[in-house]
């Protein structure tokens, strides 16, 4: 099976995460994505703990499907690889800063003019123009600029440091697909190219959503623990008596009802959408109590039967074993190429024709350097005299 994407020739020069998730959507998806990684810089990934066999397990997943070619691409012999590669490979993906590119003779005006086709796409923390556009950050730092960590978290002790990285993923990965999809059903119709300039700030900062436009149209600036999505209302978490956590999001009527008559405080059900914060206050407060003096298995049975919009907070552990993640099959399988296999997060996209099984984790440094150049034409003896050069590893 060649998967959606099959089509799709993609030379992938990223590190770390925004652009190797986005990339590794495309490989499970079925396009062929070639890794360029430096020869002389290691990508720390690679080194990330914790580790299965002596291999970075964030490594194996995000890089699964890929092949890797090791390239010193401050040597002229290697751009030379990268150009011929262009050839047939018509889409780059990059996030390294502003003008880094350029200054390797890779940049899109350079490459373009081998290939007028060409898609390429930039995932950086601030984007191409701007006068941040050259300045380092990190996710909890585009959260921060675009606004979302200032009315995320508790009013007494200000913004929460999330457990997963919402603008290396949702702005710099996902949105960097999309783009790129909508610039190759562009190509489709005009057979031109085009670069995209895809900002982990920017994008996040459209995340806003209902409190932006709220913001924009209203004046309204939300604040934490003001809103009724962050806290402001019931719409929150609540403690077991042995310490878990329940998340209740019974914000329609039907909802609160069963919640209520779950609880014993069907006098109470009248409150979930009142604007009232001493209303709200009064209901959150009555949920804590009742909470409280139940134990986790004890709610679990409760709300298992229940359509609330109340669910546990599992652990990944917990997570993995759930009847539901396991009916959508979110585990699977992937070979290491020693026989043996890792288990690891599944691509979640449903396609009624199925996706490819998956073909590899995450390749060693350079692992696949003389298929590549093999393909390219390179002869053995060439090929041992750039790596002798150390042009290649």
């Amino acid at each position: 099976m060649l998967g959606p994407l099959a089509s799709l020739k993609v030379l992938d020069f990223s590190t770390l995460l925004p652009g190797p998730f986005a990339s590794l959507l495309l490989a499970d998806m079925g396009a062929e994505v070639l890794r360029i990684e430096s020869s002389t810089r290691m990508d720390l990934l690679r080194v990330l703990p914790p580790h299965d066999q002596g291999v970075s397990a964030s490594h194996a997943y995000l890089n699964r499907n890929k092949r890797s070619l090791a390239l010193d691409l401050k040597q002229p012999e290697a751009l030379e690889v990268i150009k011929q590669l262009l050839q047939d490979y018509d889409i780059v993906l990059e996030q390294f800063r502003p003008g880094a590119m350029e200054r390797l003779g890779l940049g899109y005006e350079a490459l373009k003019a081998i290939n007028p086709k060409l898609i390429y796409v930039s995932i950086t923390g601030y984007g191409q123009t701007g006068p941040y556009k050259d300045r380092a950050g990190h996710d909890i730092n585009y959260l921060a600029l675009a606004g979302l960590a200032s009315y995320t978290g508790h009013a007494d002790s200000g913004p929460l440091p999330l457990g997963m990285q919402v603008a290396d993923i949702a702005g710099g990965s996902l949105h960097g697909v999309i783009g790129l999809l909508a610039a190759v059903i562009a190509r489709q119709q005009t057979g031109q190219g085009q670069h995209l300039d895809v900002s982990m700030t920017d994008c996040v900062f459209s995340l806003n959503a209902m409190a932006g436009a709220g913001y924009l149209a209203c004046g309204v600036e939300p604040g934490r623990e003001e809103q009724m999505l962050n806290g402001g209302s019931f719409y929150d978490y609540y403690r077991s008596r042995d310490g878990r956590w329940f998340s209740v999001g019974s914000l329609e009527p039907a909802f609160m009802k069963q919640l209520c008559a779950a609880l014993g405080l069907e006098e109470l059900e009248t409150l979930g959408l009142s604007p009232e914060p001493a209303l709200q206050k009064a209901l959150k407060n009555a949920l804590r109590i009742e909470f409280e003096t139940r134990d986790f298995a004890e709610l679990c049975a409760l709300f298992a039967s229940l359509d609330a919009c109340v669910e546990p907070v599992l652990s990944l552990g917990e997570a993995v074993r759930h009847p539901q993640l396991k009916a959508r099959a979110l585990v699977t399988e992937v070979p290491r190429g020693d026989g043996t296999t890792q288990a690891q997060m599944a691509c979640p996209l449903k396609f009624s024709q199925g996706l490819p099984e998956p073909r590899h984790i995450g390749a060693a440094i350079g692992q696949h350097t003389d298929q590549v150049l093999g393909e390219l034409g390179y002869s053995a003896e060439r090929i041992k005299e750039l790596r002798r050069a150390r042009v290649v590893v």
